[in-house]
């Protein structure tokens, strides 16, 4: 597998914890080993991973979390670190993201997801391509 189809599986694989609402697949997509943050949407930065881990905890278990998918998901691989860009299709609604991997041990890992609401007609234009 090349290290771009690596980087995309890692990512489907967050998405696919997420619609599960899968927190010990989620929890094993974070990197152990580098610092981790994210930034969900409305909430405030969240960095070290206790803190990441248990605002999953709330997002998965707690909350309602929506059927999340990746459209279009672009892979930036620079060494042992890749970044995918992709839009975030939430039925209704649609969201950008940004998710930064690292390579660990024999596989990818998050060190960071980002996503933010995109205007109602950005988010129009690109359902249903993938």
């Amino acid at each position: 597998m090349s290290d771009e189809d690596g980087v995309l599986a890692a990512n489907e694989a967050f998405y696919a914890a997420f619609r599960a609402r899968d927190i010990a697949a989620m929890d094993a997509l974070w990197s152990r080993t580098k610092p981790v943050a994210v930034y969900h949407p409305g909430w405030p930065g969240i960095e070290g991973r206790e803190e990441v881990m248990d605002s999953w905890y709330r997002i998965l278990m707690v909350g309602n979390p929506p059927d999340i998918r990746p459209l279009e998901p672009t892979v930036i691989l620079n060494g042992s670190t890749a970044v995918v860009f992709c839009t975030e299709d939430l039925g209704d609604d649609a969201a950008i993201a940004t998710n930064t991997f690292v390579r660990e041990g024999a596989g990818w890992r998050l060190t960071h997801h980002q996503a933010a609401g995109l205007p109602a007609r950005a988010a129009s234009g690109r359902k249903g391509r993938s």
